[in-house]
């Protein structure tokens, strides 16, 4: 089976989070990936990061383990690390180095701070990222502190994913042009990028910098998650006004008054409340009889054990197996194109 990147040849210097998310995804992709790790450090084959890699145990710290990563890379199209600025070049194996064995070399470097700035140098996870990037404050209950999206927003999206995204650019650039690049990537940078939406919302929508009193921050009565009477939740995103009114229209309150005013603010806390109420009359399996499939931007929020069983999820395979272990399988899907005569 062809995939889009079939032909591409990666090195990957072993690391943890989002330097692997990054190595998995071009890997899931159809890039050739040497997962180059420290001795008796292979990769797990149960951990869903590493799969898809060739491994290569190299010592760094000896010279023929720095003379073996210059001959992978000389014959590479990339190589990413997420060590700590300076250390790839007390290696010996910096950008100006290896780039000059192979100028089409896209050489990328992810770390948290980013390569340059006052930080550059200090330790962080996600967690410090999103907060300097001012996506943590966005993400909490009204009157609540910041709650972390686990490490979903630095390391992997403003990371790992960035970093892909970036690797396959630069790939295409030095293609096209015979040189490669060095990339520079910060999930400080990236995490804030995410935000980007948001950051128009301030300007186009009014979107305040108190949480949770928000349009998508849980502020709003009909962008939120719900108790059912089981004790487990639903997730509703009815915002169009189309949406809304179906919405309505099918729990039976579209004769309530009450939420005629869908984007008046000052009703929405007592709107919340009034479904807190209509939702814990009915189990999540019973609202997902009602809703689920239509219209209304409605769904069950799933536990991890429950997501891979779910219909939609099965028949479109979503979660796959690898040694023995339940995970998401690769995302997004290419198709080849119809044939033509």
């Amino acid at each position: 089976m062809m995939h889009p990147l079939n032909g591409v040849r990666i090195v990957e210097m072993a690391g943890i989070g989002p330097g692997p998310f990054c190595g998995m995804m071009l890997a899931d992709h159809g890039a050739e990936v040497m997962y180059c790790h420290r001795p008796g450090a292979a990769p797990d084959p149960r951990d869903p990061l590493l799969r898809g890699r060739r491994p290569v145990e190299i010592d760094l710290k000896s010279p023929e383990g720095v003379a073996r990563i210059r001959e992978l890379t000389a014959q590479a199209d990339g190589l990413f690390e997420g060590f700590r600025p300076g250390v790839m070049e007390r290696l010996g194996l910096g950008p100006d180095v290896l780039c000059a064995d192979n100028p089409r070399l896209v050489f990328g470097r992810m770390t948290g701070w980013g390569q340059t700035g006052p930080l550059a140098n200090a330790a962080g996870h996600d967690i410090n990222y999103i907060a300097l990037s001012g996506a943590l404050h966005a993400f909490g209950r009204a009157g609540g502190k910041p709650t972390p999206p686990v490490n979903a927003v630095g390391d992997f999206g403003g990371g790992g994913m960035m970093m892909a995204f970036a690797m396959v650019s630069g790939i295409l650039g030095a293609r096209a042009s015979g040189l490669g690049t060095v990339i520079d990537c910060a999930m400080t940078e990236g995490s804030a990028l995410l935000m980007n939406m948001v950051w128009g919302f301030r300007e186009t929508l009014g979107w305040v910098d108190d949480r949770g009193v928000n349009l998508l921050d849980t502020g709003a009565h009909f962008y939120d998650t719900f108790e059912t009477a089981d004790g487990k939740h639903i997730a509703l995103g009815a915002i169009e006004p189309q949406f809304y009114a179906l919405f309505r229209e099918v729990v039976g309150i579209a004769d309530d008054p009450a939420f005629d005013a869908q984007m008046d603010r000052t009703a929405w806390p007592d709107l919340k409340q009034r479904l807190d109420t209509l939702f814990l009359t009915r189990t999540r399996d019973e609202w997902c009889s009602l809703l689920e499939g239509t219209d209304a931007c409605f769904a069950p929020v799933l536990s991890m054990s429950e997501a891979p069983d779910h219909p939609h999820n099965a028949a479109r395979g979503s979660f796959i197996e690898r040694a023995g272990v339940v995970q998401p399988g690769p995302a997004p899907r290419f198709d080849p194109p119809p044939a033509t005569e």
